[in-house]
Formats: C-alpha cells, structure tokens, sequence
C-alpha cells in the first residue's frame, strides 16, 4: 500500500530522518520499519552528492524516501525528484506566490514546469512518465512564519499542495518564542492546531516535526498524519549516552539539535 493510500485511508504515518551525510545510515533508518524516511539536505550536513547514494540505500530498503530541500528553489525541488525522491518537503512557504512555485517544480506541464529529465526517477517506476509522476509525486510545504500564517488558506489552496509539514522551532521563532518542539506554550499549540484545523477541513496531509514519542502520540491522536520523531543524529547520541552512563554510573545529557 503506498503512502497516499494510507493516508485517503486517514491513517498516521511515522518517519524516519537523516541528517547524518551516510548512505550507511540512511539503509539503517530504512530497515528500521519507517513508512517513509526524509534525508534532510536544509537542516543535515547533506549535499547533493551525498543525497544520491543515499536515495539508492532507502531504494534498497523499499522505504519511501523524502528530501526535504535546502529553499524553495526550483532547481533544488528537481534535483531531488529526478535523484529519485517520492516527495520533497519545501520549508518556508510564506504566501500563495511561492506554494505555486514549489508545486510548480514538483509537476509536469500542464500542472507545472518541471523540466523533464527523470535521470534516476525513471529507474524507479516501471512506465514512468509525466501523468504518473504528477499522481504520485508528494510536495508538502512548511508553513513557519507569522507572513505564512496569515496566508494559511491561500496557500493551503494551490492546486498541487498535498499537506502542510509544520516546522515547530522555527514556528516558534518567528513569533517570538523560543525554540521548543514539544509546543508546551498554548500560544504555539494554538498555531500548530490552526494550520491542522486547515489541513483537516481540506482534506490535506498534515505533518509535524516531533520531539519525542509523547508528542508524536499527541499530535497523532489531536489528527496529524504524517509524524517525525527525532533523527538519525540523535539515536547515535542517545544510545551513546546510555551505555556510558551505564558503565560510569554519571548520567550526560544526549544533547540536541535541529531537526
């Protein structure tokens, strides 16, 4: 079953993701059991060139695979579909402007512009082409300014915006909060279930970033369908903080990072 069926079925998804540039880690994350896993080429220290193999190691596992892409650059969206993603997560979508031109770089003409030159996409479907790339291709947008939120149902809109995948620190950020992926204020809580509220009324993916199971559970049960928790950087972090505090009886803070 793929994962727009899964979710025409009002099923939750969880995810996986990779910050880490190893195809090694990635393979790791696909064998995990995640519905899907996002290398993050925003936010992980992943370049193209590392991106690639990695596609080919989550291929490898049958695990769908999601980039989220530096900016909403045309060139950065095609890149990473032709490498072979399912869907690109694009960050920073602020108005209706610039949810037509991330959806615009995820479709074939007539719905898009996307220039046509599936390298390795191609290699991944049997009979790909531009329809049914254009079924199946995800493109969630990240609404996480004050000027995106005011735009919510403009953007929410746009033909070809499958969801909306909140960023919570930097939804917090820019309306003046600290950064906190578990949204224990009301006030960004109440951000959060507004752009959710959108998503259910259309009838649109909404996915959130996670600090931890207990918010996963959370947003999955208030309605979220496409869940993140923590990443590739953060397991190496905590399994190694376990095990020395096991053997020196000193408890160390895994630490954090973005996302």
């Amino acid at each position: 079953m793929t994962l727009r069926e899964l979710w025409e079925r009002g099923e939750a998804t969880v995810g996986g993701w990779c910050v880490i540039p190893s195809p090694f880690a990635a393979e790791l994350m696909g064998h995990a059991g995640y519905d899907w896993v996002c290398i993050d080429t925003q936010h992980g220290v992943i370049g193209y060139d590392q991106m690639l193999p990695m596609l080919q190691a989550l291929s490898a596992t049958g695990t769908p695979a999601f980039v989220r892409v530096p900016w909403n650059q045309p060139s950065d969206i095609m890149k990473a579909l032709d490498a072979g993603a399912e869907g690109v997560i694009v960050p920073m979508v602020n108005s209706e402007e610039e949810a037509r031109r991330a959806v615009g770089a995820c479709r074939y003409p007539p719905q898009g512009y996307r220039s046509w030159g599936p390298t390795r996409a191609a290699l991944q479907v049997n009979g790909f082409g531009p329809e049914s790339a254009n079924r199946s291709v995800v493109c969630m947008v990240m609404i996480e300014t004050v000027e995106g939120m005011a735009a919510l149902e403009e953007i929410l809109a746009v033909p070809g915006v499958d969801g909306v995948y909140v960023g919570p620190n930097d939804l917090a950020v820019t309306h003046g909060m600290k950064p906190d992926a578990t949204a224990s204020t009301p006030e960004h809580r109440r951000l959060i279930e507004t752009i959710l509220q959108a998503c259910v009324r259309r009838g649109l993916i909404a996915g959130i970033h996670c600090a931890g199971p207990k918010t996963a559970i959370r947003w999955r049960e208030a309605g979220f369908r496409m869940l993140n928790v923590d990443n590739d950087s953060l397991f190496v972090r905590a399994g190694a903080a376990r095990v020395l505090e096991a053997m020196r009886g000193v408890k160390r803070e895994a630490g954090k990072t973005g996302y």
